[in-house]
């Protein structure tokens, strides 16, 4: 008979766990017949002793099945995106209303911002009125308006993942691989998806700094996810700068406003089709990867997209007319603040972390998921990698609260960038390489 001794017995002693081992875990952890103490014990074991292809799958699963998954009556595929973690990274709210506009329907559960990375629903939170934590019959009619829905998990979405996570936290074993790959999927395999598109971050604005550490946890995510009977691609995408100008959560939709009602320039848009055309192809809705990618960027400019967005935001509580006077309604920083370059140069390093937490220090993020927000505050106008600068000229504007916070940041930005004599040779190609 299965019980929490049994389970950490066998890993003690190194023996495979059976799959109703794992169900039997993963139902204990929702439910609460599994100690804090069992937990942490699992968490470390597993952490610890790895789990094998079969295992991975079977602990994914059973922290899926741990609660409510969706299906969907619908006639079009339904896909979804997840990113690793980044700065600047506000690709999702392109890329949900761009995919529906090209015929799929997108349920993206999505989390907040932790560390130095910024979390989508707190973006989407920036919107006066938005609310993301609906009920499953708003959720699914914002999504038959729509053809999307961005929200964040209810407590009846993979419960396991949530006692296993809080543990993981205290207990120095957030880093498992095996961990990782059954906690990002658990809870996207509950949205009731045929397809996913995994954006897989890697240097320095990453949780994955090179290249060596992106590629196991991406072949990680894909053999998993499609063992268990999901199609996903992972692309392994370039994070040693941030993806947009801006980082802060009003300061990072006003740059989603731009690139969906004129401005279609720049990374996001470049990130948004490919990351869309494996979709698309990956759903029969495209001829290929590229032909997906044109669709995406063409529902992109074409205004399709913002309508789909703003048809979404309305349904969840937003302005009615956010796309016509979007700038009104987005929150302002009291003080704003220029950081200017010491010297001529140009710009050869950013150290994307130590921007991450500097809005952090500003109060545009959090360390602990109990930490306020700031909607208002961050930076913009960040410098890129390659751009020439004179001296005073600026390296980017700070949006903060309090004079004194903005002085810290303007310290921290100009530590995080890094200046040099001569253009860089090798600027770093956005995507790096695609996998599953």
């Amino acid at each position: 008979m299965t019980s929490a001794r049994s389970v950490l017995s066998a890993l003690r002693h190194d023996k495979p766990l059976r799959p109703d081992d794992l169900q039997w875990m993963a139902a204990g952890l929702a439910d609460g017949t599994v100690s804090d103490a069992q937990a942490g014990a699992f968490a470390m074991g597993i952490c610890a002793r790895g789990l094998d292809r079969a295992g991975r799958v079977a602990l994914t699963l059973a922290m899926r099945d741990s609660g409510h998954v969706l299906s969907w009556d619908v006639d079009a595929p339904v896909l979804d995106k997840h990113s690793t973690g980044g700065v600047g990274d506000c690709v999702s709210l392109i890329l949900a209303p761009a995919l529906a506009a090209c015929g799929a329907v997108v349920p993206m559960i999505s989390g907040r911002g932790l560390g130095h990375t910024g979390g989508t629903l707190d973006k989407l939170e920036a919107i006066p009125g938005l609310v993301t934590v609906l009920d499953e019959d708003r959720f699914r009619a914002v999504v038959r308006d729509a053809g999307c829905a961005i929200v964040g998990a209810t407590a009846e979405v993979a419960p396991a993942d949530k006692r296993l996570y809080a543990v993981r936290d205290v207990t120095s074993t957030v880093d498992s691989l095996d961990l990782i790959t059954a906690s990002i999927l658990a809870k996207k395999l509950a949205g009731g998806l045929e397809g996913l598109v995994l954006d897989v971050k890697v240097g320095k604005g990453a949780f994955m700094k090179d290249m060596a550490s992106a590629r196991a946890l991406a072949e990680a995510l894909t053999e998993t996810a499609n063992a268990a009977g999901c199609r996903t691609t992972a692309v392994i995408s370039d994070m040693s700068q941030p993806l947009a100008a801006s980082l802060g959560n009003a300061l990072e939709v006003a740059e989603v406003m731009r690139v969906l009602t004129g401005d279609q320039r720049g990374p996001l848009v470049e990130i948004s089709a490919a990351l869309g055309g494996v979709l698309m192809a990956s759903a029969g809705l495209a001829k290929g990867v590229q032909d997906g990618a044109d669709l995406i960027a063409a529902a992109i400019r074409d205004g399709r997209a913002a309508e789909r967005f703003g048809r979404m935001l309305a349904a969840m509580g937003g302005p009615v007319r956010f796309l016509e006077d979007w700038a009104r309604f987005l929150p302002e920083a009291p003080v704003i603040r220029e950081v200017t370059a010491p010297a001529d140069g140009y710009v050869s390093d950013i150290d994307g972390e130590a921007l991450g937490m500097a809005v952090v220090g500003l109060g545009g993020g959090r360390m602990l998921e109990t930490d306020e927000v700031n909607p208002a505050v961050g930076l913009a106008q960040v410098v890129r990698l390659g751009d020439a600068v004179q001296r005073g000229q600026p390296l980017a504007m700070v949006h903060a609260a309090r004079p004194d916070a903005a002085d810290a940041a303007a310290r921290a930005v100009r530590d995080a960038i890094t200046l040099q004599p001569r253009a860089p040779r090798d600027l770093p190609d956005l995507i790096h390489e695609r996998i599953g």
